[in-house]
């Protein structure tokens, strides 16, 4: 930007009556505060909010600025270590979103979330946990003065700021006065600071206010005994329709305020796509208020934590550095969860309290403050977001079953701390060798990890909170896997998941055995007081229900579907052997998807025809995704993960064939069914069998089978639910079983 708008603040002290007040020049405008409190009745708490307007547009008949609007705010309570964000948007925003998808931005470029989220906005609506504003929010032009639903900040007579916040669900809010106890602070380059579109942005703060009132957890409210509160506000960006936000910027942020009577704030700009740095500051705010700014830092991020609800990763700790200042900090969160999750930021930021310790000048320092990280999109299509899923479930089973267990985990997996004689004579290191390490093995492979993030995002999508059942992680691929080994042994295969099978390496008996253990885990994981007795029976029940269908399953698939074909074969008729063929796949895989969902749903109390609704929908999944399987064993798995036609060469009888049966002459029927009889392992006669199914569509049947059996069931589960990013998701999985190649 060659040249200042008038309305930027001049040279000398920040006027702020006048510069807090929004700013006609601006395309982007926000107002920030956070707060470090501790209660009268010794609770420690902080929290953050962002009041933001943005112009979307100009009035056809005055030619004024429209903006929208938008509020961000979350309470991190320490003791309890819980976070409460909520955020209020635009009433326009379902239209904003849909053309900014019509334009092709968005963070996720994934086809099947984009179109899961348009079936949402053409709705009219927006994906909880963010909603809309019932009213207009009201933004004086005079003076700082805004209100955004239940949700105000203003500017007094006095110079103080006041802040009211509420929650309505978490009956969680603030009723604060923040007082300034320092003069404001130019950030940047004499305030001048690159924005997320690569315009130019003006940014001041006020670095140390006292902070008074009360604050709301579950209802009740609190008086404040002590507080430290920040205020900043930032405005700025392009006015053309020609200019294109880069949509790759990530950043990095951060303000502490220390013991000593000092504060200190830096960020990083990055472009995450090329690496390259687009801007970076510190501002070392002395205990006398003078200022000074470096352009030379390293913010390094430290350690990592994944959310278990957008499975992107997080730093847990960031180690600051500004050598002309001889600054050395480290900042450590004060606990891991506090991502607030909304679409209007890719799909969700890190913002929390955070410990400060290091040194300044060589003398040891202490505080406390706030840390945003923002636009590092780790996971931005479905296939990296269930490949962390798939490593976040390895990571749960080998909690659960290390390869170095305590005397009390063994306990615990075998008997109970009341049962502890049932150990008297229980080697460890023996129990390692038989019972984890032929499990730890097929699971360390790694999986889909798909049935694990059903009974989670079920419990999310009825209103609960699944981060209470994180451990539940293990227990659908601890069932999952246990199948799979007996699996392998009565089918005498060889393979699994890349390497050995597990009677491969340990024999039958060993392999039966542990097989048949993981079962009995999951009765492990399902223990704790989270759920009351009366929702626990219910979940002891549908575990067992998925156990009892999955083995009837298995034993229809070992008996074989012999006695089937010959009618088919004989008189075209297939509607018998594609019903067992279906039976096999709904109850090995659709029944066990469908019960361990409906847990998810019970735990977060959903109401029985959610939890029935649901159950439907990932049995139709568990069903479309065998069916998909079924046709890409002819059509081709993507990077050859099979060979084509391995049904075919073993002589199996899928749905496809099943159906051709349906379509072939009677002559054709024969042939099919003795080549398939002679296990063919010339590629060129397999071939010439898929051709033929090709040919009178009994491929294509299936693939159209099992999308309209997942439609069918979506049409039923959908009004059930309250439109979220969960939601969303679970759409994006029905297409993502559907299109997969592998």
């Amino acid at each position: 930007m060659t040249e200042r708008p008038a309305d930027w603040p001049a040279a000398g002290p920040i006027d702020l009556a006048r510069q807090d007040l929004p700013h006609r020049s601006a395309v982007t405008e926000w107002w920030y505060v956070n707060a470090h409190l501790e209660t009268v009745d010794g609770r420690s708490l902080s929290l953050f909010a962002s009041f933001f307007r943005i112009a979307k547009g100009r009035d056809e008949a005055t030619n004024d600025t429209l903006y929208a609007h938008s509020v961000s705010w979350a309470l991190s309570d320490l003791d309890a270590k819980r976070y409460y964000p909520d955020t209020l948007v635009d009433r326009d925003a379902p239209r904003l979103a849909l053309e900014r998808l019509d334009r092709g931005e968005g963070a996720t470029k994934d086809p099947r979330i984009r179109r899961a989220l348009r079936e949402v906005l053409e709705r009219g609506n927006v994906p909880y946990p963010d909603h809309m504003f019932e009213a207009e929010p009201y933004v004086n032009a005079r003076q700082l003065e805004l209100e955004y639903g239940p949700n105000r900040f203003a500017r007094q007579s006095d110079g103080s700021y006041t802040l009211t916040l509420f929650h309505e669900y978490f009956e969680c809010g603030a009723d604060l006065v923040l007082r300034p106890e320092k003069a404001a602070v130019r950030h940047g380059e004499d305030g001048v600071v690159r924005g997320h579109d690569g315009a130019d942005m003006f940014y001041y703060f006020v670095p140390r206010c006292a902070v008074s009132g009360t604050v709301t957890l579950n209802g009740l409210p609190v008086a404040v005994a002590s507080g430290a509160g920040w205020y900043d506000h930032e405005f700025g960006g392009h006015r053309s329709d020609e200019a294109e936000p880069n949509e790759h910027v990530a950043w990095n942020w951060v303000a502490a305020q220390l013991a000593d009577g000092r504060e200190v704030s830096a960020y990083t700009m990055i472009d995450v796509k090329t690496g390259d740095a687009l801007g970076q500051r510190a501002v070392v705010i002395g205990a006398d208020g003078r200022a000074e700014s470096f352009a030379g830092l390293s913010l390094e991020p430290v350690g990592s934590w994944r959310s278990t609800r957008t499975f992107n990763t997080y730093p847990t700790r960031w180690h600051l550095r500004v050598p002309d200042a001889r600054l050395d900090l480290e900042l450590e969160a004060a606990f891991e969860d506090q991502e607030l999750i909304t679409l209007i930021s890719k799909p969700a930021f890190w913002e929390g309290r955070v410990a400060v310790a290091g040194h300044i000048d060589g003398k040891p320092v202490a505080g406390r403050g706030y840390v945003e990280r923002s636009g590092f999109l780790e996971v931005s299509d479905l296939d990296g977001f269930f490949k962390a899923v798939g490593q976040e479930v390895r990571r749960s089973v080998a909690n659960l079953l290390p390869y170095e267990p305590s005397y009390e985990r063994v306990r615990d997996l075998i008997a109970s701390e009341s049962r502890d004689h049932y150990m008297e004579g229980v080697d460890l290191q023996k129990f390692v060798k038989t019972g984890v390490v032929p499990v730890r093995e097929i699971t360390d492979r790694g999986g889909k990890g798909w049935r694990s993030y059903a009974a989670l995002a079920c419990c999310d999508v009825v209103g609960g909170d699944s981060r209470d059942y994180v451990h539940w992680l293990a227990m659908p691929e601890l069932m999952h896997v246990g199948s799979l080994i007996v699996d392998d042994v009565q089918d005498r295969s060889t393979v699994r998941r890349g390497g050995p099978t597990c009677h491969e390496a340990h024999g039958d008996a060993l392999a039966i055995n542990a097989g048949t253990s993981c079962y009995f885990m999951g009765q492990h994981l399902l223990s704790g007081t989270q759920v009351s007795n009366v929702a626990k029976l219910a979940l002891y029940d549908l575990y067992f229900e998925a156990l009892r269908a999955g083995h009837a399953g298995q034993a229809a698939d070992i008996e074989g579907l012999d006695d089937f074909v010959p009618k088919a074969i004989e008189t075209g008729d297939t509607r018998d052997l594609e019903s067992r063929v279906l039976a096999i796949h709904r109850l090995k895989t659709a029944a066990p998807a469908g019960a361990l969902s409906r847990m998810g749903a019970v735990v977060g109390a959903g109401k029985p025809e959610q939890v029935e609704a649901l159950g439907r929908y990932f049995e139709a999944i568990g069903l479309s995704f065998q069916i998909v399987d079924d046709v890409l064993n002819l059509r081709g798995f993507a990077g050859n993960l099979k060979h084509r036609g391995e049904d075919i060469a073993h002589g199996k009888v899928t749905l496809p064939v099943a159906k051709a049966f349906g379509r072939l002459g009677h002559d054709e029927r024969v042939w099919l069914w003795e080549t398939l009889r002679s296990r063919p392992q010339d590629q060129d006669v397999v071939e010439g069998v898929i051709a033929r199914l090709e040919e009178v569509g009994a491929i294509e049947a299936c693939a159209i089978e099992a999308r309209e059996r997942l439609e069918t069931a979506w049409e039923l589960v959908q009004p059930l639910l309250e439109d979220s990013i969960v939601k969303i998701m679970l759409r994006a999985f029905g297409y993502y079983v559907l299109e997969r190649h592998y």
